[in-house]
């Protein structure tokens, strides 16, 4: 009868072996600095540092403004970290002219200002988000820091929003045109097409600027998703020259 050849079992030391060096293999490679730029917020902000844009997160929130003489736009339209932020004035809740320039430039009393773009007044998400602003509005006054909300409502309709949840912001009227667009939000290209259940049409992107005291572009928060969005933008605010 032919002899069977018994297959000799892999020694237990080659075993260790392999398990050492899989384990450090492992451990070398999660503890890489380059792990650390996951964001584990619900939305990330877009920072940039002269030509060399990144993402970066939310709770970091590392910004650092820097000078632009043109405004930069990225194919969809937004405008890009670091460039100079458009120019703008709009009528508040009780109808008086706002204008960027109030706040950001070369004058003497230069501030950052939050320009965040939202759908409608008195909306759920919209009202979380408002009133996310207005609770940490403190916060936000120690860095001498203004937010602006933007939506296509009337000045009327900011009025009763703003009294109905005792929000205290300085909420704009960006009123559409002939045409139906509304036109600081085209202008920051946050007016783009949206898809709800399968039917297309243009709206509001929920989008948030961080501009600089000297006019730029510090940050910019995408898709906004509401939940701990004002914490993630304070902390951007914060960021601004460190």
């Amino acid at each position: 009868m032919p002899k069977t050849t018994k297959k000799k079992a892999p020694s237990k030391p080659a075993k260790k072996t392999a398990s050492k060096t899989t384990s450090k293999t492992t451990s070398k490679t999660t503890s890489k600095p380059a792990s650390k730029t996951t964001s584990k917020a619900t939305s990330k902000p877009i920072v940039g540092e002269k030509s060399r844009p990144v993402v970066a997160s939310a709770e970091r929130g590392s910004v650092k403004a820097t000078s632009a003489k043109t405004v930069a736009r990225p194919s969809n339209g937004l405008i890009e970290v670091g460039a100079a932020a458009p120019p703008f004035t709009l009528q508040n809740a009780a109808g008086k002219s706002v204008s960027l320039a109030d706040f950001v430039g070369s004058g003497a009393n230069t501030k950052p200002v939050v320009l965040y773009f939202y759908p409608q007044d008195d909306t759920p998400g919209c009202t979380v988000e408002a009133c996310a602003f207005r609770d940490n509005r403190p916060k936000f006054a120690k860095l001498s820091c203004t937010i602006l909300g933007v939506s296509p409502d009337s000045p009327e309709s900011h009025r009763a929003f703003d009294a109905k949840f005792k929000l205290g912001l300085t909420l704009l009227a960006d009123t559409p045109g002939a045409d139906g667009v509304p036109p600081l939000a085209a202008k920051y290209g946050v007016w783009q097409e949206k898809n709800m259940y399968g039917k297309k049409y243009m709206g509001i992107v929920r989008t948030t600027y961080v501009i600089a005291p000297n006019g730029t572009i510090a940050a910019r928060f995408d898709r906004v998703k509401v939940d701990g969005h004002a914490e993630a933008v304070l902390a951007a605010v914060a960021s601004i020259g460190a």
